[in-house]
């Protein structure tokens, strides 16, 4: 216990040491959050020409909460690949049209399944679940934008004590630095699947090597970029069992580990986003909630672990919660709009022949709104209807798994108010 205490005294020495930017760090940890919304339109320009096949125009801008500067982002994937995550994420995760299942807790002729066999699928075990919502999160991140990096966290069990292998071990590995080439990001998660699940869980380590990589003090393998926003994805399916005691339980010192670890990133103006997958996640264990809050991020249960693939696509690193498009010349309200998780966003919204005028408006996380306007004309001809018609499909099954996942009642209210503001401004002008 002293060799782990010594150890997290002097990473916390090194870092104060070596970071001399660390007060304006801390200031933007502890920053309002009631920031100014910024909503900018890339396309269609004013007074331009749009043309389609289709009443429906491509409205593509972007939206950010904060200072009125393009924000860049700086994301750390960290995944639990202890044991536990072996288990089924109740999901048909490999979409191969079989949800795998713990043949131990069937009804199942002995000898069907090995015994030692706790998922019949093993391309839908927890594991699976969270490798999968990383690859689809990459797909909606912009690389211009934002560089991800991704660890994994466990921690070597001996297995004639329970406890630590050895005092020095490295509970946490950084599959890959911070980088915009995201291909090299899919292979080291494929690398991951490769591996698969072993050891206990240590939080700790997992936490003070994300501050060591964000943060660029020494020994980090990232290089920092100044003003880039430090986001950490902290995926989960237990309790911090290490580095204190046995693997195979929590100890109180295990948890205040992960939360000390958790200051130290708020020092460092870094935000940790944590879900919890599986069993414990609507219990609100301690160590993910504190992580969360006191760093300023946010706290997501998965009761289960196999919609975390939708879950992940739904973060917000722009503090930005939802765009609507209205259509002031026609009066239509569109909540066709595919928003990512850097602010930018694209969706359709009806118009008619000659000019419209169209407004975005952005819902911001702290409750806060802004909107943004553009004229242009349309003109019924040009691009394929096919192509718009695939396009618009995807965006409302995305937005409807988002829907039927997490609670929007903020949002709802948000989207009946822009409705209601058409239909008042419509009865002032019959008036």
């Amino acid at each position: 216990m002293l060799a782990v205490t010594v150890v997290f005294a002097l990473f916390v020495s090194l870092l104060i040491s070596g970071g001399a930017s660390l007060p304006a760090f801390a200031a933007a940890a502890e920053a309002s959050t009631s920031a100014p919304v910024i909503v900018r339109i890339d396309s269609p320009t004013a007074g331009e020409l749009v043309k389609s096949k289709v009443h429906l125009a491509a409205i593509r801008g972007s939206a950010q909460s904060g200072s009125g500067d393009a924000l860049d982002f700086d994301v750390m994937l960290t995944l639990d690949v202890s044991h536990s995550t072996r288990y089924p994420s109740g999901s048909d995760v490999d979409e191969d049209g079989d949800v795998g299942f713990n043949p131990h807790e069937e009804l199942i002729a002995p000898g069907t399944y090995p015994d030692d066999m706790v998922c019949s699928d093993p391309e839908d075990t927890i594991l699976a679940a969270e490798i999968r919502a990383a690859h689809l999160l990459l797909e909606v991140l912009d690389p211009k934008r934002t560089r991800v990096g991704v660890i994994s966290f466990s921690g070597e069990v001996d297995p004639d004590t329970g406890k630590r292998k050895r005092f020095d071990q490295q509970d946490a590995i950084l599959q890959v630095p911070l980088t915009s080439d995201f291909d090299r990001v899919r292979r080291a998660l494929d690398e991951i699947a490769r591996r698969g699940p072993f050891g206990a869980t240590n939080f700790s380590a997992a936490i003070q090597l994300v501050v060591r990589e964000l943060a660029g003090i020494s020994g980090a393998e990232s290089q920092p970029r100044e003003g880039a926003k430090k986001i950490v994805l902290f995926l989960t399916d237990g309790v911090p069992t290490f580095p204190f005691g046995m693997g195979s339980s929590a100890d109180p010192e295990d948890t205040e580990a992960a939360i000390n670890a958790a200051r130290l990133a708020r020092r460092a103006g870094i935000v940790v986003n944590t879900y919890a997958l599986g069993r414990h996640a609507l219990a609100a264990p301690v160590a993910v909630t504190e992580m969360a809050r006191l760093t300023v991020g946010s706290y997501t249960p998965a009761r289960n672990p196999g919609d975390i693939t939708s879950f992940l696509q739904g973060v917000t690193f722009a503090n930005v919660e939802d765009v609507v498009i209205t259509n002031l010349t026609t009066r239509e309200v569109s909540y066709d709009v595919s928003l990512s998780p850097d602010g930018t966003f694209s969706g359709f919204v009806p118009v008619s022949e000659g000019e419209n005028l169209v407004q975005v408006t952005a819902l911001a996380s702290d409750g806060g709104e802004s909107t943004a306007q553009v004229d242009f004309a349309f003109e019924k001809s040009g691009l394929s209807e096919r192509e718009l018609a695939l396009e618009l499909e995807r965006i409302q099954k995305r937005n409807k798994e988002l829907m039927l996942l997490i609670e929007r009642e903020r949002i709802q209210r948000f989207r009946d108010r822009q409705r209601k503001r058409v239909v008042i401004e419509a009865e002032d002008e019959e008036e």
